[in-house]
């Protein structure tokens, strides 16, 4: 069962933001070749949110400093890095969410629309989000994969970031969902902020994320818990 507090960044996120040395933390073989993940432009950010969630279900506080290369940490978070792609399913769906519309596609014929695509706004508002908001009432942490680009290059798979949610509240149809971010270490403010009363139109999800990207949607990542090295 889920630690009963809240998740808050401020107390069990990492003190150290999601930068690190320029050399790959890891490579790894996917559908679309070896993908290299890892680097000052790549970072952590799954690994970091795994391990973070791990601290806080095993009820320790995470390390405050930045492990180097070769110290268990710094082994622990690319293992959890590896963990949250869920290959190859997880990199199969970012893939898959990268080339489809922001909204839903479809024509008309004989005074009749025709849905032919779902969009990534109904995607996340219709589907993942009720999932999502069913966890968090329930005090559990949801970690997701954010989708950010919209790209046929497998190679641009890299620009996607991952995030844990914590909390949320809404106004109406408006939702504010707020999130550790490893890029912004220990705030407890930043969010993801998004209408949900038209999912099947394009969707503005704004955010203050340390990220130079719009998101396009989010999906949940399937975690299972570990445990966390020995301080």
């Amino acid at each position: 069962m889920p630690r009963s507090a809240q998740f808050l960044p401020s107390q069990h996120g990492f003190a150290f933001t999601n930068s690190w040395p320029a050399q790959p933390a890891v490579v790894r073989s996917t559908p679309f070749g070896r993908i290299e993940i890892g680097n000052a432009a790549g970072g952590l950010c799954g690994g970091m949110v795994f391990a973070a969630l791990d601290y806080w279900y095993a009820g320790l506080d995470p390390p405050g400093q930045r492990p180097e290369q070769g110290e268990p940490l710094r082994a622990y978070v690319v293992k959890r890095l590896v963990d949250s792609w869920h290959l190859p399913g997880g990199v199969l769906q970012y893939f898959q969410w990268m080339n489809l519309p922001d909204g839903d596609r479809g024509f008309e014929a004989f005074g009749r629309q025709v849905l032919t695509e779902r969009g990534l706004a109904w995607r996340t508002i219709s589907v993942q989000w009720p999932q999502i908001r069913a966890d968090l009432d329930h005090g559990i942490p949801v970690p997701l994969g954010l989708v950010t680009v919209a790209s046929a290059k497998p190679r641009d798979l890299a620009l996607n970031h991952q995030v844990l949610a914590v909390s949320y509240h809404s106004a109406g149809d408006n939702i504010t969902l707020l999130v550790y971010d490893p890029n912004h270490a220990r705030r407890d403010d930043i969010a993801i902020r998004f209408p949900a009363g038209a999912p099947t139109a394009p969707t503005a999800f704004k955010h203050n994320l340390g990220i130079g990207h719009p998101v396009r949607g989010f999906f949940r990542a399937p975690y299972t818990r570990a445990t966390p090295p020995a301080r």
